[in-house]
């Protein structure tokens, strides 16, 4: 079976009895504290995350595998450009590449045990990964959450096959490598960790970003910079990464404009355009809606001339969310334009929200 995955392309391999997870608890509280957010499917789900056969009836053990996305380094944005996660940089969602694979792996585990039963999942069933992924000796979960592997650091994706069938197990990855080390901790503009292996997720920018459906905060605005989806900053001030292997993937390198994105171009996409340029890509999930809003948060955040007219756009565009968030941004030019623009919105604005946003702007 190791082999098998490893010739799929999965860089490590570890085996696990389908248990309860030891992290239920702190999931429990997590869930409890109202560090989850909007992500309301996550407390719909709470009794299946302490129970594998909520995700394969019978289960008895796990096979976790990782799958590295690290390609090139990322490039310094320039104006009217946004930073984009890495791992969404490539021509496709990585559920749909890693789905494949795992197709494939069930197809090879079958054949080696005749009918047994498994199921291969990608980061959408109630699955607490990381903790099986320690318990099958992958590695540790670190102060920002994240699963470390002493040779591979955080930049890979964690997968899972389960099964009824029970297999051989390794040891687990008792031992934790972060020691004194507090960088990932330190480098979070919205102080999303308020203790180390604890993650606010309501003040975390990949949330805001991508899980969010309505406007950002405005206490955590200037905190986002020039992310426009997902953020990467506490894996790469990790130590651990900086041995972090390139992935062989080649539909993980960076297509066209996504490292960095140009921000002021996707002003003049309409829902279809949008979709034909994004559909493939997990920069697909917030909708056309989500990623405007967060362009003109980026763009309000380093002003740019160039970028007045696509905000002025924005700001008349059929969306309310994007419309708030272009008004946020055109406060921070401080031009002539932006001033009359925002002047001309407010006598037409429906929308208590943005008529809110248009004259705080305008105070602004």
């Amino acid at each position: 079976m190791k082999e098998a995955a490893r010739r799929l392309g999965f860089l490590h391999v570890g085996v696990c009895p389908a248990v309860t997870p030891t992290g239920i608890d702190a999931f429990r509280d997590w869930l409890a504290a109202g560090y989850a957010g909007e992500m309301q499917y996550l407390a719909d789900r709470a009794d299946a995350y302490a129970d594998p056969s909520r995700v394969l009836e019978g289960a008895r053990s796990i096979v976790m595998l990782t799958l590295p996305y690290r390609t090139e380094t990322p490039r310094p944005t320039a104006a009217g450009q946004g930073r984009v996660s890495r791992y969404a940089w490539g021509e496709v969602d990585y559920h749909d590449l890693i789905h494949d694979k795992l197709k494939a792996l069930k197809r090879e585990f079958q054949q080696l045990t005749g009918d047994a039963d498994a199921r291969g999942v990608v980061d959408t069933a109630p699955l607490l990964e990381r903790d099986f992924a320690q318990l099958a000796g992958l590695g540790w979960i670190g102060k920002n959450t994240l699963l470390l592997n002493k040779h591979a650091g955080s930049l890979f994706f964690l997968a899972a096959l389960l099964t009824n069938v029970e297999l051989e197990y390794d040891e687990p990855h008792n031992a934790s490598h972060c020691g004194t080390c507090t960088a990932c901790l330190d480098v979070c503009p919205t102080s999303a960790f308020p203790a180390p292996h604890v993650l606010d997720a309501t003040r975390c920018i990949s949330y805001l970003t991508i899980e969010l459906r309505g406007p950002i905060p405005r206490d955590l605005r200037e905190g986002m910079g020039e992310w426009v989806f997902g953020c990467d900053l506490c894996q790469d001030v990790c130590p651990w990464n900086r041995k972090a292997p390139h992935s062989e993937e080649k539909q993980f390198l960076p297509q066209r404009g996504n490292n960095p994105l140009d921000l002021i171009e996707l002003f003049d996409l309409d829902d279809e355009a949008f979709k034909q340029r994004f559909r493939k890509s997990p920069i697909w999930r917030p909708r056309r809606r989500g990623l405007l809003r967060n362009a003109a948060i980026a763009l309000g955040n380093r002003p740019t001339p160039e970028a007045v007219p696509a905000l002025i756009k924005g700001l008349n565009d059929e969306e309310p969310l994007i419309r708030g968030a272009a008004a946020w941004a055109l406060s921070k030019y401080g031009c002539a334009k932006s001033l009359m623009a925002l002047q001309a919105r407010i006598l037409t604005e429906k929308d208590t929200d943005v008529q809110e946003e248009i004259h705080l702007a305008l105070k602004h």
